[in-house]
């Protein structure tokens, strides 16, 4: 009878904490105000063209400063922000994304979604949310995903970026409009460690020879 009541009690105490367990915190897409004004600001002293091809993202876009140089023969637009989430890119498309009409979209995001204690399943609906409401919009733009890496600085988290690079390469492979590439490779060494001569101090961000080859690896879906 003892035992039965202990349990009761242990089942009572576990009940009450899943009822007070505190809800997540709302997404703060107004965090990125100061950014959007930034791309705004640009985007009026020198405005993109239509029918681009955009980047969109986090900062590993955001920093990646040899873009047009690097695609000499294409038009480039880079409305990435850095720290930003996927969720931010698809909240924000209204603004950095429809009204220049682009011919095909690039986007690399997902690992400050992970860093953030987003789960994997959740990042991966994220992209997905993210799809639905461009092609939504721009039905015949084409998406490509630029994959995760692993990074020095987040070696815990390489595994989970991996698997998101996964989930999204199967999906790209069933969903039409859809493109996928993958960089992870390039990250790590040969025993599958994240390589530190590709980034910079912050072990985060690629250095010179980090953004060439993440150049060579994107070139290949540049239109031609």
């Amino acid at each position: 009878m003892r035992f039965s009541l202990v349990v009761l009690s242990i089942v009572a105490t576990l009940s009450t904490f899943a009822q007070t367990k505190p809800a997540k915190k709302p997404h703060n897409y107004a965090r990125w105000e100061k950014e959007l004004t930034r791309l705004a600001k640009e985007d009026e002293a020198n405005p993109p063209p239509k029918g681009a091809l955009m980047f969109v993202g986090a900062s590993s876009i955001v920093k990646w400063t040899t873009l047009k140089q690097d695609y000499p023969d294409a038009k480039i637009v880079n409305h990435a922000f850095g720290g930003s989430m996927i969720c931010d890119s698809t909240y924000y498309a209204d603004r950095i994304i429809f009204p220049f009409e682009p011919k095909m979209i690039f986007i690399r995001a997902g690992g400050n979604d992970i860093h953030g204690g987003k789960s994997v399943d959740e990042v991966f609906q994220d992209y997905k949310d993210f799809v639905a409401k461009v092609h939504a919009k721009l039905p015949d733009a084409p998406i490509v995903y630029i994959s995760q890496g692993a990074a020095p600085a987040r070696p815990d988290e390489a595994q989970q970026d991996k698997h998101l690079n996964d989930l999204i390469k199967a999906y790209t492979a069933q969903t039409p409009g859809l493109q996928y590439c993958e960089t992870y490779d390039l990250t790590v060494d040969k025993d599958g460690n994240p390589r530190k001569d590709i980034y910079v101090a912050d072990g985060l961000h690629f250095n010179a020879e980090g953004y060439k080859l993440l150049a060579d690896r994107v070139r290949p879906f540049i239109p031609k």
